[in-house]
């Protein structure tokens, strides 16, 4: 029996939705790629639903997933929001003749294991399990002091995201909101 998922899953197409639902019984929504700018309604509708069952934003980690999670990121209330991140792996997924032009598997190319996992460190609510309790959060001035942001931290903080495997992509807000999701402060003081 597949676990059951409280909130909305939105991806970007119809093979991420596809490969979700193979893995958890969820509502999983399409964005429509790069379509959703210029729908007003289908934004509306994530509104409603972020505001009734919460939203979990999976899209892929290339640099097009990261535009269109940007985009929603500021157009809804970020505390009905989720962030799930899937890692950067290279390859292309099977049905496609060609990789994208970065060379990462999409969200329809990672493993139900993989799926499964970064549902759970975003924090999905999984119906019949017990909540995660919440621990004291991770700062922007923490990260400072581990040389994560600030002159010349790039390069530590892109090994950290692929010791994390965590998607290159990622800002160091984004990062600090997956550090927060991901560890407990103890575990991070233990970087």
């Amino acid at each position: 029996m597949k676990p059951r998922i409280r909130e909305v899953i939105v991806v970007e197409g119809r093979y991420d939705k596809n490969a979700l639902l193979q893995v958890v019984d969820a509502t999983v929504v399409e964005t429509g790629g790069f379509g959703v700018f210029n729908d007003k309604e289908k934004l509306a509708f994530f509104r409603q639903l972020a505001e009734k069952r919460g939203l979990i934003l999976l899209t892929d980690s290339d640099g097009a997933g990261f535009v269109i999670r940007n985009y929603l990121k500021g157009s809804l209330p970020k505390e009905q929001i989720k962030q799930a991140y899937i890692p950067d792996v290279a390859g292309k997924e099977r049905r496609k003749k060609q990789g994208g032009k970065e060379g990462k598997l999409g969200v329809e190319g990672m493993t139900p294991e993989v799926l499964l996992e970064v549902l759970r460190r975003c924090g999905a609510t999984f119906e019949g399990e017990e909540a995660v309790s919440v621990a004291a959060a991770i700062t922007k001035a923490d990260m400072l002091e581990k040389g994560l942001v600030g002159p010349n931290s790039e390069h530590k903080r892109k090994e950290l995201l692929q010791k994390l495997r965590l998607p290159g992509h990622m800002t160091a807000n984004a990062l600090l909101e997956a550090l927060n999701l991901l560890m407990t402060r103890e575990e991070f003081d233990a970087l």
